[in-house]
């Protein structure tokens, strides 16, 4: 028997499963693992990794070798001679130049400071001339005063935007849940619909011919057959309806969850089992959405960003700059000896640049800012409301949900025995047609009514954990921040 069942396995994995039973689990499972949309929210992952590690990498010192390969100049120069008179020679150039420089920005005040050191070559053909000009080494700092720095208010904005992406990920993870939790109840809909299509079509067949022999014997009317003919002929139509459904909701759901589309694997989805018990209390669910999702940061994040942006247009309204350096620099004709006894070189610069009048601009940009500034800060205060509401609401709801899911299964139990009474007295000849076609439509309407019914408990479950970023069922973050 063990060889048999083995057998089968490997016959199963060698041709492809040929039928599968899917819980929502294994569905939800799937669409992270496979999905497109997982695929692209990893993808995003990765970028959002990049550009924090790039946004690091400006704070850090940068070694950088440029230069000029050598360049040649033949042309003719205006030379005005002692006399007066202007005599165009003719000259032949190669010149080139190598640099190598360590730049270190200053986060704590935005200016940059620098190492160089740099060699020119100069060879005049015609004159068979040459000449050196390095530089040892140059010590060179520009320093805005009072001006913006922006690699200080991206040390406060981007590592925040770096825990939103990471935030952000697992808030699509439950997106995608959610979605899938959807298309997992179009699917099962549609075998639901199919499987009471095809129970209609041979119930009905069944009763057809009950009234065709009774028609026969003269205890039923022919309007009473014609009906019964009318409801066989509309149960063959319902079947192949449900059937066009049923591969409908099939293909959006294995696309959606990354299953390749063959016929040779039939899926079945398993109905989900009783309801899990767990408390949802508002207080915890409102203190996890503050505490893990992304959005309570993006507002922290443009909170910040609308107080650079005032920084911003204050800086521009005049600007001032230091440069100065210090360095030791020659020229020679022999490359060794511009090293031996380089001389002293010093540079000192402010540069400033203020309007005198600029009617108004400055003004008006830095109002403009302090408006954007309050602006934001009451369009935050509005979405923060907003989320509360929505995280309170469906916390309200959700009770409310669990109630209907029991009301709906407990009706769908009733509406299914009371349906094999009632075909039982049909069948004795205690009831008409009319009865028993009441009893079917309130049977079907009742196990639709179920299943509608779970699908809202669940999507609002997934729903709830991309608000909150907490498991309530299993009691755990679905997001650790790292330490």
């Amino acid at each position: 028997m063990n060889r048999y069942l083995l057998l089968l396995a490997a016959m199963i994995l060698a041709t492809g499963s040929l039928f599968a039973q899917l819980t929502l689990i294994d569905v939800i499972e799937q669409a992270k693992a496979q999905s497109p949309m997982a695929k692209a929210a990893e993808t995003r992952k990765k970028n959002s990794y990049w550009e924090y590690r790039r946004f690091r990498a400006d704070y850090n010192p940068t070694l950088q070798l440029y230069g000029n390969l050598p360049g040649y100049n033949r042309d003719f120069f205006e030379n005005r001679l002692d006399d007066g008179q202007i005599d165009f020679q003719s000259r032949q150039q190669i010149s080139s130049a190598l640099s190598l420089g360590l730049f270190q920005p200053i986060a704590l005040t935005g200016g940059n400071i620098s190492v160089n050191s740099r060699v020119n070559q100069f060879n005049d053909l015609s004159q068979d001339l040459t000449r050196y000009n390095t530089t040892l080494f140059n010590i060179e700092l520009e320093q805005p005063v009072f001006g913006f720095n922006n690699l200080k208010w991206d040390k406060r904005t981007e590592p925040l935007r770096y825990e939103e992406s990471k935030r952000s990920f697992v808030e699509e993870m439950e997106s995608i849940s959610k979605e899938a939790t959807r298309r997992y109840f179009d699917y099962l809909d549609a075998q639901i619909n199919l499987q009471i299509a095809e129970f209609n079509l041979a119930n009905n067949d069944t009763i057809y011919r009950i009234e065709e022999g009774r028609y026969n014997i003269g205890k039923t009317t022919r309007d009473k057959l014609l009906q019964v003919e009318l409801q066989l002929l509309q149960s063959r139509q319902d079947v192949t309806q449900a059937q066009l459904d049923m591969q409908t909701s099939r293909l959006s759901l294995r696309r959606y969850i990354g299953l390749q589309d063959s016929s040779n694997v039939k899926l079945e989805l398993v109905m989900p089992a009783e309801l899990p018990k767990f408390a949802i209390p508002l207080s915890d669910a409102l203190t996890y959405a503050k505490q893990n999702r992304s959005d309570y940061l993006a507002y922290e994040r443009r909170k910040i960003e609308a107080n650079r942006d005032v920084a911003r247009a204050k800086s521009q309204r005049f600007r001032t700059e230091i440069q100065a350096s210090f360095g030791l620099n020659d020229a020679e004709p022999v490359l060794s000896e511009t090293y031996s006894q380089p001389n002293q070189q010093q540079r000192l610069n402010v540069t400033l640049s203020m309007p005198v009048l600029d009617w108004g601009r400055s003004k008006a940009r830095v109002q403009t800012a302090l408006a954007n500034q309050e602006l934001a800060s009451y369009s935050l205060a509005q979405d923060i409301q907003n989320f509360e509401q929505e995280i309170m609401t469906l916390v309200s709801r959700f009770e409310v949900l669990r109630l209907q899911v029991e009301i709906t299964k407990k009706s769908d139990e009733v509406a299914q025995e009371r349906y094999l009474v009632t075909q039982n007295r049909y069948l004795i000849g205690k009831i008409d047609i009319t009865n028993l076609n009441i009893a079917l439509k309130e049977k079907d309407s009742a196990k639709r009514n179920y299943i509608r019914a779970l699908r809202e408990f669940w999507i609002a479950y997934f729903d709830l954990r991309r608000l909150t970023l907490y498991d309530f069922l299993n009691d755990e973050l679905l997001y650790q921040q790292e330490g």
